[in-house]
């Protein structure tokens, strides 16, 4: 057993080669005023401004409780602004039409970083920066630079390759799921080097996938994840879907030896599931403290910031384990 785990933990880790602030103050400066006979300098004093409070707020469609992409985006923009001194507020459970009022909302409270997560949130965002240019906004999965709009981008092919490589290696049915919340091109992209990864690991394999138009159902995941069981026989699944997902792992816990695939945090440390088998971690925090960082220094826009292997903002949970086999701390 342990030979076979080093033998997966090793092939995954070679895989993806395989594929692929202040404290703002005045000074008065010093004067002479002139008297009979004397002249009496006033000396210079400084007066330290009250420093800025910085304030943060995210908008959501789903929920920061759904056990997916919402709670992680919310906890990645709590873990930023704690360490960077931002204020934070939010807003879940909106409609579509209502994204572009919840934000000019914030805009108007004198919010001064808006986070968007996701790219369903663009027309949007677009919208109400261009009325609030002194507004900053960081738009995750988005494709826009503007002065102040800063795009935050995980990297999806890496996302899919280390999904698709753990679900290659897991698969006993030769047969894997993928489920979408919209067909965003980020998820598209990860599904298609998830596909990619996981034929490089078994090219016998099939991949099937649904879209459930939307992040928030999560009993259309319940069935997505059912259908794909006991028609496909699939048992492994991977999603980009926020709370769909959720439903997906409910379904997968009714049945024997079915594995779910979490992202984008480390799903296993954060849910009591028998079905997650590993998770693809996307370090949002680091990320948005990036932006957090920009405002504060006035130096915001016209950039993406990535999030990738090489910098550290993504990582996969399974593979630390490899570390430690290389370090020699995993069996004593």
């Amino acid at each position: 057993m342990k030979r076979k785990l080093f033998a997966l933990l090793l092939t995954v880790a070679m895989v993806t080669g395989l594929v692929g602030c202040g404290t703002s103050g005045s000074t008065t400066p010093a004067t002479t005023e002139a008297t009979t006979g004397s002249a009496t300098e006033t000396s210079a004093e400084t007066t330290a401004a009250p420093e800025k409070t910085y304030k943060v707020a995210m908008i959501l469609d789903s929920s920061i409780s759904d056990g997916g992409w919402g709670a992680a985006c919310y906890n990645a923009m709590v873990a930023a602004a704690e360490e960077s001194g931002f204020e934070t507020q939010y807003t879940d459970g909106l409609a579509t039409a209502d994204f572009a009022t919840s934000i000019r909302s914030y805009c108007d409270l004198g919010i001064d970083l808006i986070f968007a997560p996701g790219n369903q949130y663009t027309d949007a965002v677009k919208e109400v920066a261009a009325d609030y240019p002194n507004v900053y906004f960081a738009l995750l999965n988005g494709t826009v630079e503007t002065d102040n709009i800063v795009s935050i981008l995980p990297d999806a092919t890496q996302i899919g390759y280390m999904a698709g490589a753990l679900a290659g290696l897991m698969s006993k049915t030769n047969a894997i799921g993928f489920i979408g919340g919209m067909e965003l091109d980020t998820t598209k992209a990860k599904l298609a080097n998830y596909e990619a990864a996981a034929k490089v690991i078994n090219p016998n394999i099939q991949v099937f996938s649904a879209y459930a138009g939307s992040f928030s159902d999560s009993a259309k995941g319940k069935e997505i994840a059912d259908s794909m069981v006991t028609m496909n026989d699939v048992d492994v699944m991977f999603g980009d879907a926020s709370a769909v997902d959720s439903g997906a792992r409910e379904a997968l816990a009714n049945y024997e030896n079915r594995y779910d695939i979490g992202q984008p945090a480390d799903l296993v440390a954060l849910q009591d599931s028998t079905v997650l088998i590993g998770s693809v971690v996307t370090d949002n925090a680091t990320m948005i403290k990036l932006c957090m960082e920009d405002v504060k220094n006035g130096t915001y826009g016209n950039k993406t910031v990535y999030g990738n292997l090489e910098n550290g903002s993504l990582s996969a949970q399974y593979l630390e384990i490899v570390e430690q086999i290389k370090a020699g701390t995993f069996i004593k």
